[in-house]
């Protein structure tokens, strides 16, 4: 079992996260402009790199999203921040 550390809350148990998406993910402007094949691509197309990546996260408890670096092939946490717009 893990511990994450939360930005807010401090290291907790990595049961009560949550992955909530990949950071830098840019959603299309909502419109009927917006084909098909573009809110797919949104949707479920992911980058999934090997070693670092940034994934938004949600602590449950605390209700608090934030971004977390981590590197996916040995799943070390390399870092936390609180999420704000220009983090992203």
């Amino acid at each position: 079992m893990q511990r994450f550390p939360c930005p807010f809350c401090g290291p907790r148990d990595e049961r009560e996260f949550h992955f909530a998406g990949e950071a830098g993910k840019i959603r299309p402007t909502p419109s009927a402009a917006q084909s098909d094949t573009d809110w797919a691509t949104y949707l479920y197309e992911a980058q999934n790199p090997r070693g670092p990546s940034r994934e938004i996260w949600v602590h449950t408890p605390c209700q608090e999203y934030f971004i977390m670096t981590r590197d996916t092939v040995s799943m070390e946490v390399l870092g936390t921040e609180q999420l704000r717009k220009e983090t992203l």
